[in-house]
């Protein structure tokens, strides 16, 4: 923090254009990395204190834990490798203006402690050696200005002002100017004062970032956060957000971001009640891991919703016709009624020898052990022992002489008759063993599924039976073994062991592309809200699973009834203007009256069209990744093509020598991949050849939709290779 200083202009050295500020804002970012190097280097000493002390009471253990975690997620936070440390600055205006909008009066505004400073706007905090502070961490309410202000709304600013940066070096300074006076500093700068093109600020920072190489992971944007984006970002933690963005609009990565801001500001109670992040699958995780680590949150879950079922070995999904009966909220009722369809009285009365006389279990005894078993059971596995307790005492009180039950059950215990019977009316069962009995047993799903599913539906589920243990289960099966656990709860003494057989819930979640997921999906991550706080990111328009929904009332109304709200991110970073024009006659087609995000890129390459003569196809892609591997030199190529394309394109890169990652091998980690239309959802990728789009338009399931989500990757160029001709939406 400091006064502002004298409105500063630029000078020509040379030919290099040297903004007057240059050297002080140069010698500021020194001391603030030399204030953090001494603060990372503090913390190290005590972590490394910690570790030596060993042993004590109880009491000062739990304390030494604490202290190391506290020790630990510091070092986390202050450890932003070669990331920038300080990307902006804003100075408060002398005069106070009304902040509409905000809640903030003319008065509040003038009684504003910081009128007249400067604060610099970085990755994580840093104070001087009197504890005044040379950095603010971009999540405290004084930083909000920077990504909110506008020349209608300046927010009490006179000026906001961006660094282009490269590890501990200053590049260059860009400004911004707000009130009197600013629109002719502004113009004089080449910038607009609502903040450049659709309300864009920090636009020469902001192009230059979006127009570096991909890498294969994304990367933060906190030095280039926009206005809408920042309102997602800040919005207040209860409650249901639904964030609708078109391609490009940077929706994944403000939802990372709102995630690590919430942290932030509600450390607690988030940090124990936790934060999950959900992704659609694996490829997408590992693209967007990074984001969260840079931003000094590492305790943040990312999970596809597999990870939330254990014991069990999942890849892949159903057919569609499969996956929309998995999918329907019906199931529920089908596993409820699997569950209960296990607790069974006995066919015929139980008669065992014991020695002058014989004892008996009832028909009618197991019928009421049962009835109390679900009265009283919280789960299923959690009668069993009260099931158990109440055979052996009918048992005992049977006999014509007395007998004790606990004596009695352990003389019988290991009998086959004992184990039969109880196994039969109350068997012990995990998730997997259920669905696997269910699937493997048409009466069994003519029994669970009656009035509820025709015999056709049924017969969709139905596979022959193979050993529980070598079943590969699929994506749409997750949400069934989770609901199975629902009711049948942890096996018992499982936890005792150490098992992870538990249900955990959390504080906040965040669903990412939930525009593809089933009601029983939606109906598991509800399972896992803790008080209903999720935000929801996706496009409406990108939605091509077999439950895609064609609006968000179709989602929401399979989480909890908690307040709602809605808003749409507008602006398009990622795609160039030529592109965006292609795919805006994709998404007329594909969901007609929905409006594509504006390009902030106006300029750039227009899409190229290869044809292939017959049986020529696989020549013209490898002849497109050559010529765009030229042009596009350290960036990624992705071959985007239907799933039963994969293999084939891949085996003639692989004849011709061509390194390529895939889908679950390597993608993204290597210049070039091919990836599935179907996985290639939320990935940003420098140049993307889509090959035949006929036939994506013919295979997949949602197939416009599918053609928009391939179209719509490319942050450079685009490349359509096509036999015959061109379907007519892109044309």
């Amino acid at each position: 923090m400091k006064e502002i200083d004298s409105v500063a202009s630029s000078q020509v050295e040379g030919d290099v254009l040297i903004h007057d500020d240059f050297e002080a804002e140069k010698a500021h970012l020194e001391e603030a990395h030399r204030q953090l190097d001494a603060a990372r280097s503090k913390v190290d000493d005590l972590h490394s204190n910690v570790e030596v002390v060993r042993g004590g009471t109880h009491q000062a253990k739990y304390e030494r834990d604490v202290i190391s975690e506290t020790v630990n997620e510091r070092q986390i936070m202050l450890d932003i490798g070669d990331q920038s440390l300080i990307f902006g600055r804003i100075d408060i205006a002398d005069q106070p203006t009304e902040v509409r909008g905000t809640g903030h009066s003319g008065a509040e505004a003038a009684a504003n402690p910081n009128r007249g400073q400067a604060f610099h706007i970085g990755r994580v905090a840093v104070f001087n050696d009197d504890h005044d502070p040379l950095v603010v961490d971009w999540r405290a309410p004084v930083a909000e200005p920077f990504y909110r202000a506008t020349g209608v709304e300046p927010l009490g600013l006179a000026r906001r002002r961006h660094f282009a940066t490269r590890g501990r070096e200053l590049l260059g300074i860009e400004d911004e100017f707000f009130g009197e006076g600013s629109e002719e500093r502004n113009a004089a700068l080449g910038l607009a004062t609502s903040g450049g093109p659709a309300g864009v600020k920090g636009e020469q920072t902001l192009i230059a970032a979006l127009e570096t190489a991909r890498t294969g992971k994304l990367g933060d944007i906190v030095g280039t956060i926009q206005g809408e984006q920042d309102e997602v970002i800040r919005s207040p933690l209860p409650g249901i957000l639904i964030v609708q963005g078109g391609p490009g609009t940077g929706k994944t990565v403000v939802a990372l971001h709102r995630a690590a801001y919430l942290l932030y500001t509600h450390r607690f109670p988030l940090a124990g009640q936790g934060v999950l992040v959900v992704g659609p699958n694996r490829l997408f995780l590992t693209y967007i891991e990074q984001v969260l680590p840079s931003l000094g949150e590492s305790g943040v879950e990312l999970v596809v919703l597999a990870d939330l079922v254990s014991g069990v070995r999942v890849q892949g999904s159903d057919p569609q016709p499969v996956g929309r009966v998995k999918g329907h909220p019906k199931m529920a009722t089908v596993v409820r009624r699997a569950v209960r369809h296990r607790e069974r009285e006995l066919r015929q009365d139980l008669v065992i020898g014991h020695g002058a006389q014989r004892i008996r279990l009832t028909v009618e005894d197991s019928r009421e052990i049962i009835a109390s078993a679900r009265r009283r059971g919280r789960t299923h596995n959690h009668g069993r022992k009260f099931v158990v307790q109440e055979a052996y005492e009918r048992l005992a009180a049977s006999g014509r002489y007395e007998l004790e039950p606990k004596e009695l059950a352990e003389q019988l215990r290991g009998t086959f008759e004992m184990r039969e019977t109880l196994e039969w009316m109350w068997p012990v069962l995990t998730p997997a063993q259920l669905l696997h009995d269910l699937y493997g047993s048409k009466a069994l799903l003519r029994a669970a599924g009656s009035n509820l599913f025709s015999d056709d539906e049924l017969a969709l589920l139905y596979r022959e039976r193979t050993r529980a243990s070598d079943v590969l289960w699929t994506t749409d099966d997750v949400p069934l073994l989770d609901e199975a656990h629902a009711h049948l709860g942890s096996r018992p003494n499982k936890a005792k062991k150490g098992g992870n057989d538990t249900q955990r819930t959390y504080g906040h979640i965040v669903i990412d592309e939930a525009q593809d997921l089933s009601p029983m999906q939606l109906r598991m991550i509800e399972r896992r809200s803790l008080n209903g706080s999720i935000t929801i990111v996706g496009d409406i328009a990108q939605a091509t699973s077999a439950w895609a929904h064609s609006q968000w009332d179709s989602v929401i109304e399979h989480l909890p009834k908690r307040p709602k709200r809605l808003t749409e991110l507008t602006v398009g970073y990622r795609l160039p203007a030529p592109t965006m024009t292609l795919a805006a006659k994709v998404l007329a087609e594909a969901v007609p009256g929905l409006k594509p995000p504006v390009s902030v890129r106006q300029h750039g390459d227009a899409p190229r069209f290869v044809a292939a003569a017959d049986g020529q196809l696989h020549a013209i892609v490898l002849e497109a990744i050559r010529h765009e591997r030229e042009v596009v030199g350290a960036g990624n190529v992705a071959v985007i093509a239907t799933t039963s394309m994969v293999d084939e394109l891949s085996a003639s890169l692989t004849a011709a020598g061509v390194e390529h990652g895939l889908t679950y091998h390597g993608a993204l980690e290597r210049p070039v991949s091919i990836i599935a239309v179907s996985m290639v959802k939320g990935l940003e990728i420098d140049s993307a050849i889509v090959v035949d789009p006929n036939r994506i338009l013919a295979e997949e399931p949602q197939p416009y939709k599918s053609l928009y989500v391939a179209v719509t990757r490319a942050t450079r160029r685009l490349t359509i290779a096509h036999t015959g001709e061109l379907p007519a939406v892109l044309q």
